[in-house]
């Protein structure tokens, strides 16, 4: 079945690209990095909360948003999308699932660990075939029971060893995926542990280091799409440009307030972007689906970001569900990196 993902990337790369066509993504692959604490607090209407949420209720927020059917793609991990895939919810679904095809060190952010401090290593949990054909059905020929798509991620950190060894790493997945038939979108993080590299140098040692890394490999074997950080609108109007054929996508970052989580959308589109994959942006939000609607009426240009902060509220009020901030407070933006085109 074709999905919404395939008939937007084909009218984007046909240079047909409206609002509309702007893909978003629900990031719901934390359980491979930060594990517990992002499945997020089991937040009751009054804002209270004692505990985080359990495997089964993330798993049920996970269906109810592809149920609302407004993301594009939603990204898990390979045992959720297993669980789910079992139950039948993405049978002609027009929400593609993809899964997060590798788990590199900088992203192990568990209570008490300290491998995030060092430069990036890779690593891969997932095996390809499981996730193309399922766990007891690898016979030749075995049509796609989970997903063809999946999100493989690389951190770039001036380290040559380091890099080097993350780029020998990705050449291996780029040939495992050719063999398998498995397509891929590719997560370039800014530096986690960088070596020598001045905050105004760091968005183009990325950009750079992306078309570097991308200008060896062969049309068949390159990512869908990129999902890298907001580092603002000069380093992604850059990059953007460089290739119409590239496609550019923002990852979410922190939480913020509900006005980061539209501003970024907004921006991100303005200056380049067709995809935006947000992972705590909705997970954390008071009302997730809300949260989602708003977000696709952003990207739409139906609303601005400060009108859709207004809009969002409004809903938790008709719903009896107390925000985390004030209408004054979520309407103000955060992150630094937004002021700079606001």
């Amino acid at each position: 079945m074709s999905t919404r993902l395939d008939q937007k990337l084909a009218r984007i790369r046909a240079g047909q690209y409206k609002r509309s066509d702007f893909i978003i993504a629900d990031a719901k692959d934390a359980d491979m990095g930060p594990s517990i604490p992002a499945m997020g607090p089991n937040r009751q209407p009054d804002g209270t909360w004692s505990r985080y949420r359990t495997r089964a209720e993330f798993l049920d927020q996970i269906r109810a948003i592809v149920a609302q059917d407004i993301v594009d793609i939603m990204l898990m991990s390979v045992s959720n999308l297993e669980q789910l895939a079992s139950e039948g919810v993405f049978r002609n679904c027009p929400v593609k699932p993809a899964i997060r095809a590798n788990d590199t060190t900088d992203i192990w952010v568990v209570r008490g660990g300290t491998y995030n401090k060092h430069p990036s290593r890779p690593f891969r949990s997932a095996a390809l075939p499981r996730v193309l054909h399922g766990g007891s059905s690898l016979r030749e020929g075995a049509g796609v029971i989970g997903t063809d798509l999946g999100l493989y991620s690389i951190t770039f950190n001036n380290d040559l060893d380091a890099d080097q060894c993350s780029l020998e790493a990705f050449a291996d997945f780029r040939a495992d995926a050719a063999q398998h038939g498995f397509k891929y979108f590719l997560e370039v993080f800014n530096p986690n542990a960088g070596r020598d590299l001045s905050p105004d140098i760091m968005p183009h040692y990325v950009n750079d280091s992306i078309v570097r890394c991308l200008a060896g490999v062969s049309k068949s074997d390159r990512p869908q799409f990129l999902k890298i950080a907001y580092n603002g609108p000069n380093a992604l109007e850059e990059l953007a440009s460089y290739d119409p054929g590239m496609i550019v996508g923002v990852l979410g970052g922190g939480a913020g307030t509900t006005r980061d989580c539209f501003e970024l959308l907004c921006q991100a589109e303005r200056y380049g972007a067709r995809v935006a994959l947000f992972g705590r942006k909705i997970n954390l939000a008071e009302d997730p689906l809300a949260m989602v609607e708003m977000m696709r009426n952003v990207a739409d240009g139906s609303v601005t970001p400060a009108e859709a902060v207004r809009a969002y509220h409004g809903i938790l009020a008709k719903k009896g569900i107390r925000p985390a901030r004030s209408l004054e407070e979520d309407a103000a933006i955060s992150e630094a990196v937004l002021k700079q085109a606001a």
